[in-house]
């Protein structure tokens, strides 16, 4: 799939001045939104209004019509860009014609959202299919980075299989989680004779982080996890970073980026696997574990990954479909 380049200053500066402070202003009032949508709202609207000076005469967004969009998103699919892509163009096209609707009706009261129901989205590609790891092959990779010395990779694949959460989510991770008392509760369990006992277990709490749709989310996660990010810590040393999950250029300890858990999975974490796995991999791993292998109920599911409804936990993450508590995952 294409991907379209940044907009460049010298482009941005040829839209026209009402394009600019539009942007502008809906940015600095879009308070609700993470600093990492409103970088990616930036991103792809300037690419709109760019492509609006080349191809609209540099028309202002208020006098733009359906087909003139209808134009645009043409343009995209026929340069190759994936439907997600086009997508996350129109979901931004269409929050700023909301916007305007919303707050300045009364200066443009028949201005109307000009992406309506009858410019259908561009189909889905197909993707390739989702596999999540067994229980044996996740073994497999923890014992497999360990034994390479892979210190940090442990403690983020167990913290994140643990927690379920998302990249940005355990890049926010820091270093003073580990000092987080436990949470001691008792689970029964089966033991490899097949009988029922009792375990006791110790879960702990992160403090608030920041998750998808802005919630802000307290992550639960298990003794191995702990110890394993205990064990990093001893083997990274002192450095004045306060995040878990760090890069270090030019001899300077950084928080890690996104891409860089996405080189973890391209270069160490799929040829251990065998297949090409990706960090969000380990978060269907964890529903379909649960739910598929264990029998786990999908509600604790739900509530481990911070889902509004159930049918997004089945639909999206749970990958297997043969087969009150978030504590009970443990």
């Amino acid at each position: 799939m294409k991907k379209l380049d940044a907009i460049t200053s010298a482009e941005w500066g040829e839209v026209c001045d009402f394009n600019k402070q539009l942007l502008e202003s809906f940015l600095c009032d879009s308070v609700e939104l993470s600093e990492k949508s409103k970088r990616a709202y930036e991103s792809n609207l300037k690419i709109w209004f760019v492509w609006v000076k080349n191809n609209l005469g540099n028309k202002s967004q208020i006098d733009i019509k359906p087909l003139d969009y209808k134009r645009f998103q043409n343009w995209m699919v026929n340069r190759g860009c994936s439907s997600a892509d086009v997508n996350n163009k129109r979901a931004a096209i269409s929050s700023l014609n909301g916007y305007i609707e919303i707050y300045f009706h009364d200066t443009y009261p028949m201005f109307r959202n000009f992406i309506n129901k009858s410019i259908k989205r561009p189909p889905t590609k197909v993707v390739r299919e989702k596999i999540p790891l067994t229980k044996a092959e996740f073994r497999h990779l923890v014992d497999e980075l360990r034994k390479r010395g892979e210190y940090q990779m442990v403690a983020y694949v167990l913290f994140t299989f643990d927690t379920g959460c998302r990249r940005e989510e355990s890049r926010q991770l820091t270093k003073d989680v580990v000092a987080a008392n436990p949470i001691i509760a008792r689970r029964s369990v089966i033991d490899d004779e097949g009988n029922s006992v009792d375990k006791e277990i110790r879960l702990y709490h992160t403090k608030p982080i920041r998750c998808k749709g802005a919630k802000i989310r307290r992550l639960t996660f298990g003794e191995e996890a702990m110890i394993a990010l205990k064990e990093w810590l001893d083997v990274r040393g002192d450095d004045d970073c306060p995040y878990m999950f760090v890069s270090k250029y030019g001899g300077v300890t950084k928080q890690v980026s996104e891409t860089t858990f996405n080189a973890w999975f391209t270069n160490t974490i799929s040829q251990i696997v065998g297949r090409s796995v990706h960090p969000h991999t380990l978060r269907a791993s964890r529903a379909t574990q649960a739910v598929v292998e264990d029998g786990k109920d999908v509600e604790a599911v739900r509530q481990l990954l911070g889902h509004e409804d159930q049918s997004t936990t089945l639909n999206y993450y749970i990958v297997k479909e043969d087969d009150d508590d978030v504590g009970d995952l443990f």
